[in-house]
């Protein structure tokens, strides 16, 4: 496992769309652990591919106790609306409150390519959000809301 930079906004990389993993092979899992190792050495909760430079489909998420691998995940299902603060790795000490389903689930693969879906509330909801939008090119600071 090798520890990688977090990208930092003002970065191009934040900004693109991440293109789908087709090739599940042990360059993806060195990947994937490089990204559980950079996840944990900066204290995150979760770290998708372009936050280490790489515009591939992945995330990486330990959030209530569960330890989350999703290769090329999409929101399949949402539902509600929950307003709370969040912050990124990429974002510095910026911290801002951002509306999020309450409910969702989502479709993806895991490291060896099989399918699964996973549908959580309230954080696990908002983690799975706050991640698969790094992978669409979105920030949180794009969706926070502004004080009045």
């Amino acid at each position: 496992m090798a520890l990688r930079e977090v990208v930092q906004v003002g970065n191009d990389v934040l900004r693109k769309t991440s293109k789908p993993v087709t090739v599940f092979d042990s360059r993806l899992e060195d990947l994937i652990d490089d990204m559980w190792e950079t996840m944990y050495a900066n204290n995150g909760m979760g770290l998708a591919a372009p936050q280490v430079g790489i515009l591939k489909r992945i995330v990486v998420m330990d959030v209530n106790e569960m330890k989350l691998e999703l290769i090329n995940p999409e929101i399949i299902e949402s539902s509600g609306s929950d307003i709370e603060q969040e912050g990124c790795l990429s974002c510095g000490k910026i911290k801002g409150k951002v509306e999020r389903p309450m409910y969702v689930t989502v479709r993806a693969q895991d490291r060896y390519g099989y399918h699964f879906t996973i549908s959580g509330e309230k954080y696990l909801a908002r983690c799975l959000c706050h991640e698969i939008d790094h992978l669409n090119g979105i920030l949180f600071i794009d969706k926070m809301i502004k004080d009045n």
